[in-house]
């Protein structure tokens, strides 16, 4: 496990089918936060609180084309909700703008109603999305590629917080 050797918070996302077979491990291992897809839970209600009776934060994942809608009731519950930008599946894709008015969606109903989660983004983010993502309500930035594809890690995690703030 990797818990022992950092203090940085463990952000876990399953992209799996049945996950809550999986959540009681993940929390063991030294999870901070499990996020689980819509999609994939038959009881979405159930799940999250089984994440929290293990003791970690719980997350909800929207795909690029499941609507807000789908989640609305039960963001109450969530600490996070992660928006993929991409098709989840694999890296180096291109960012899917169309997913932007979402981010706004949740933003809104987050002060609305008074709600405390984190809006999360995956997928394409990178020196030229990531201030799309924060000027529409975004909190967390989950850049793969633009920062693993470059020799140099560290300036590339710069430039995309730099980036926000241009």
């Amino acid at each position: 496990a990797i818990r022992p050797i950092t203090t940085l918070p463990l952000d876990v996302h399953l992209m799996i089918e049945r996950p809550d077979q999986y959540i009681p491990a993940f929390a063991k291992a030294g999870a901070d936060i499990i996020t689980v897809h819509q999609e994939a839970c038959r009881h979405l209600h159930r799940t999250i609180q089984l994440i929290k009776d293990n003791g970690v934060k719980a997350g909800v994942v929207l795909n690029p084309a499941t609507p807000v809608s789908s989640i609305e009731e039960i963001l109450s519950n969530v600490d996070m909700v992660l928006i993929m930008t991409v098709n989840p599946g694999f890296g180096g894709q291109s960012f899917i703008h169309e997913v932007l008015p979402k981010i706004e969606k949740l933003h809104t109903l987050r002060k609305e109603h008074r709600y405390s989660f984190e809006i999360e983004i995956d997928g394409g983010v990178n020196v030229d999305t990531a201030k799309l993502c924060t000027d529409r309500g975004a909190d967390v930035l989950v850049a793969g590629s633009a920062v693993y594809n470059k020799e140099d890690r560290a300036a590339a995690i710069t430039a995309i917080r730099q980036a926000t703030l241009d």
